[in-house]
């Protein structure tokens, strides 16, 4: 009878070893994204594709991890890295932007910028005449993916006497536009250029008013000396031309920029 407890006893240790090993990170490099072509979308397959995409793939293999993407709710990024629920915030991640009037660099642990973007604002081709100057958003109804850049451009934009619609991601945004719900939307212009004037938004345009450039960059825990790791890796893959092969695929490598004295 003691042989057989033992024995029990032997097999629960054996299986709670093999639980604890299972439930560690087993080398993975958990990235939280949204879907935004061409940065992290969904093939015809279901499976994720896109510029960074396939750059976080590149680092992670040689980091000698797996890269993972869990989509996420923008306006919780910052909850999920310090959670631990996700180790990187990458997707066209605007870092020189603020967040409830606090700089992002501020809260979180940034890699060098490897990209450059500028928000736009996409409306009906229709009503492109009303769109000629920043002073013509005053006042409007914008809408913008909620925690985004693009929210808190939109909120300085329309002042106090305009608007806010968030949406839980930047694709959101277009039919919002094309319903008439709003007036226009606040976006990446990497997106909106992807969108805009094909398909079921024919009738869309991006409104010729310049908004100012920006950088993107990825997130990490502060203290993490995974952004270290991970900027030595980008470094390399941008120095062999793997970063500008991914970039010209995917038709964004006109805006890459990688500048390694930026998050320092």
């Amino acid at each position: 009878m003691k042989k057989v407890i033992y024995l029990v006893i032997a097999v629960f240790l054996l299986f709670g070893m093999v639980f604890t090993s299972c439930s560690k990170s087993e080398g993975k490099l958990v990235c939280g994204v949204t879907e935004y072509e061409p940065m992290n979308y969904r093939d015809a397959s279901g499976n994720w594709t896109g510029f960074d995409t396939e750059f976080a793939q590149a680092v992670a293999e040689k980091l000698g991890l797996k890269a993972v993407f869990q989509l996420i709710d923008w306006s919780n990024k910052f909850i999920e890295l310090e959670s631990k629920s996700i180790d990187a915030i990458w997707n066209g991640f605007t870092a020189t932007a603020s967040e409830n009037g606090i700089p992002r660099i501020n809260l979180c642990d940034m890699s060098y910028s490897y990209m450059l973007n500028t928000q736009c604002i996409v409306i009906k081709s229709e009503r492109a005449s009303e769109f000629g100057s920043l002073i013509s958003l005053a006042g409007k109804t914008l809408a913008a993916e909620a925690g985004s850049a693009g929210e808190t451009k939109a909120k300085e934009l329309t002042g106090d006497s305009g608007k806010i619609i968030g949406v839980p991601a930047q694709i959101n945004t277009f039919m919002e536009v094309k319903s008439g719900a709003v007036d226009g939307a606040v976006i990446d212009v990497i997106l909106a250029q992807q969108i805009t004037g094909s398909g079921d938004y024919t009738d869309l345009t991006i409104a010729n008013i310049d908004l100012g450039a920006e950088v993107y960059a990825i997130g990490f825990r502060k203290g993490d000396d995974l952004r270290n790791k991970v900027n030595t890796a980008m470094k390399e893959l941008y120095d062999d031309g793997t970063l500008f092969r991914i970039a010209r695929k995917y038709g964004v490598d006109e805006r890459l920029y990688v500048d390694t004295g930026f998050g320092r």
